[in-house]
C-alpha cells in the first residue's frame, strides 16, 4: 500500500513540474507579448490603484497642511454631511435622469445605424458613411459646445435665424431646461453614435455568412434576416455593452455638462461630476468631494454587478 501511494505521490509530483516546465516554456516564447502587457500595467497601479490610498480622505477632516495621514479621522460624519446637502440630492437626481435618457435614445441608435449601414450596397459610399458618423468622436467637447453655441444660440443660431425667416419663433434650445435636456441628449448621440456603430458593424462581419444564405433559401427578405439573423448574431456584443452601460449609470464624465450647460440650466444641469469640482477644487473641501466620489463608484459597482447576475438569470452570457 505504502508503495503505491508513494508512486500516486510521485506521479503527481512529476505531472506538476511537467505542467510548470510548459507554462515556463510558453512565457519564454511569448516574453514579448509579456514585456508588451509590462508597461499598461505599470500605468494602471501608479495611476489608478496607487491614488485608490487616498480613499481615506472620505474619513478625515482632511487639511492640507497637515496632510492624509494626520488629519483627524471623523468616521462616517462627512457621508452625513454631504446626505444633508441639498446640492447633492440635485446633482444625483439630475445624473440618473441624464443617464437614464442617454440610455433610452443613444443606446439603440448605434444598433440601428450599423443595421443601415450594413445594408448599403456601394462600398465606397458605405466606408464615407462610416467616416462621417465616426469623426465626430475624435472632437473634444470643448468643441462641441462651440458649435452648439453657433447653430443653436438664441439670437445668432443658425437653427433660429432659419425659424425666423420662416415666421417662428426662436428656441431657447440651451437657455431653458426642457429644451436643453433635449439638446444636451441629442448632441450627445450624435458624438457617440459613430464609435458604437464600428462596433456593432465589427460584430455584424462576424455573423456566419452561411446563415443569411440558409434564410434566402427558406425564402427570408431583408427584414426578416435582420430580424432573424443579424441581431440574434450581435445579440452578446449587444448585452454586454448594456451591462457597462448599466454600471455607469450614475457616472458622467466632467467635460460634457461642464461645456453645455450654463446658469439658466442649473437646476436640471448640474451633475455630480460638476458637483465634486464646485465643492471639490473650488471650494477646497476635499473630503467631501471624496465621499462623493466614493459613493458613486460603489452605486456603479453595485449596478454593474445587478445587472451582470439578472443577464445571467435570463440565459445570457455576462461581463464577470
Amino acid at each position: 500500500m505504502s508503495s503505491t501511494r508513494g508512486l500516486k505521490a510521485n506521479s503527481h509530483k512529476t505531472e506538476r513540474v511537467r505542467v510548470k516546465n510548459q507554462k515556463l516554456k510558453q512565457v519564454k516564447n511569448d516574453y514579448a507579448l509579456y514585456l508588451m502587457l509590462l508597461l499598461p500595467i505599470i500605468y494602471l497601479i501608479i495611476f489608478k490603484y496607487v491614488p485608490m490610498t487616498n480613499i481615506v480622505i472620505a474619513f478625515k477632516n482632511y487639511n492640507m497642511f497637515q496632510g492624509i495621514w494626520k488629519s483627524p479621522w471623523v468616521g462616517l460624519d462627512i457621508f452625513k454631511q454631504v446626505f444633508s446637502m441639498d446640492g447633492f440630492y440635485r446633482a444625483l437626481r439630475n445624473t440618473i435622469v441624464l443617464n437614464f435618457l442617454d440610455l433610452i435614445v443613444g443606446f439603440p441608435a448605434p444598433i440601428l445605424l450599423a443595421l443601415l449601414i450594413n445594408e448599403i450596397c456601394f462600398k465606397k459610399f458605405k466606408k464615407l458613411t462610416q467616416t462621417v458618423v465616426y469623426m465626430p468622436h475624435f472632437l473634444s467637447w470643448i468643441i462641441i459646445s462651440g458649435i452648439a453655441l453657433q447653430v443653436f444660440a438664441p439670437n445668432t443660431g443658425l437653427v433660429n435665424l432659419l425659424l425666423r425667416k420662416f415666421g417662428m419663433e426662436a428656441v431657447p434650445f440651451l437657455n431653458e431646461p426642457v429644451h436643453w435636456i433635449i439638446s444636451y441628449i441629442l448632441i450627445g448621440v450624435w458624438q457617440s453614435i459613430g464609435w458604437n456603430t464600428i462596433i456593432y458593424l465589427a460584430a455584424i462581419t462576424g455573423v456566419n455568412t452561411e446563415l443569411y444564405e440558409a434564410a434566402v433559401v427558406d425564402g427570408a427578405n431583408r427584414w426578416k434576416k435582420i430580424w432573424h439573423v443579424t441581431l440574434p448574431g450581435i445579440r452578446p456584443t449587444i448585452v454586454t455593452l448594456l451591462i457597462l452601460n448599466l454600471g455607469r449609470i450614475l457616472s458622467i464624465a466632467f467635460d460634457r455638462p461642464y461645456a453645455l450647460s450654463n446658469y439658466f440650466v442649473t437646476n436640471v444641469g448640474d451633475v455630480i461630476s460638476t458637483f465634486v469640482y464646485r465643492v471639490g477644487l473650488q471650494s477646497q473641501q476635499y473630503s467631501i468631494a471624496t465621499a462623493v466620489g466614493l459613493f458613486q463608484s460603489l452605486v456603479c459597482i453595485i449596478f454593474l454587478v445587478l445587472a451582470n447576475v439578472i443577464t445571467e438569470r435570463l440565459g445570457e452570457e455576462g461581463i464577470m
